[in-house]
């Protein structure tokens, strides 16, 4: 099964907006990489939610498109062993944001504008975590940018560090497991390759379903008081 599938023609999940050194569908499959591709994927996952430049990285389209192309064949990787070294990295990712907030505090806030870094992106991320609190831990790993920042916003905040441990854990096993095994999932399924465009858009949008729903939960809340 797995022969057949690989030979299914998978379109890249984002081509439409990165360039093909960005695109996971594309990096992936390259053969030079070889074993090396399971420490380029958690290099990834720990740069975008552990590093303050790794905003701009393909987290959820690489997990997914990784766990489907363990599906297929196309990657020859134990999918426990991936699974549990990206869980890993999740948690090492968010655990550096956390302290590097600690560490710096305010200075964070005071940063300037440079190629790698916006101020705006800061200020989104301290309104996602004023908003939802300890659950923005979990939340954010599934929002582009927001994800970066909110651990290190977190560590700013002097959130109790096995409070933030506790979702730190969750939210990487959602995230960085849930996702790629979803990938894994789906990968078995030969309409997936034919779909996957569609698929991807439709993970994008159930995974801000909750923060939807905290959205409206609050706006009913404003409503009533006033």
């Amino acid at each position: 099964m797995h022969a057949a599938l690989a030979a299914v023609s998978v379109r890249p999940v984002t081509s439409s907006f990165l360039p093909d050194w960005l695109n996971p569908d594309v990096f992936l499959r390259d053969p030079a990489l070889g074993p090396w591709v399971i420490l380029l994927v958690c290099g990834i996952v720990f740069a975008e939610t552990g590093l303050l430049v790794g905003f701009f990285l393909p987290g959820d389209s690489m997990l997914f498109t990784a766990g489907l192309l363990v599906a297929t064949g196309a990657l020859n990787v134990s999918l426990p062993v991936f699974a549990l070294l990206i869980f890993v990295a999740a948690i090492a990712g968010d655990q550096t944001g956390y302290l590097i907030g600690r560490k710096a505090g305010p200075a964070i806030f005071k940063r300037s504008d440079s190629r790698f870094f916006r101020q705006e992106y800061v200020e989104k991320a301290h309104a996602f975590f004023e908003r939802f609190g300890g659950r923005a831990v979990v939340l954010a790993r599934f929002v582009p940018i927001v994800r970066t920042f909110v651990p290190v916003i977190a560590g700013v905040a002097h959130m109790s560090y096995k409070v933030f441990a506790l979702y730190n854990l969750l939210g990487a096993l959602l995230w960085g497991v849930g996702v790629t095994l979803l990938g894994y999932w789906l990968g078995q399924y030969e309409w997936v390759g034919k779909n996957i465009d569609v698929i991807f858009v439709v993970i994008v949008l159930i995974s801000v379903i909750p923060i939807g729903l905290e959205l409206l939960k609050a706006g009913r809340r404003k409503a009533s008081e006033s």
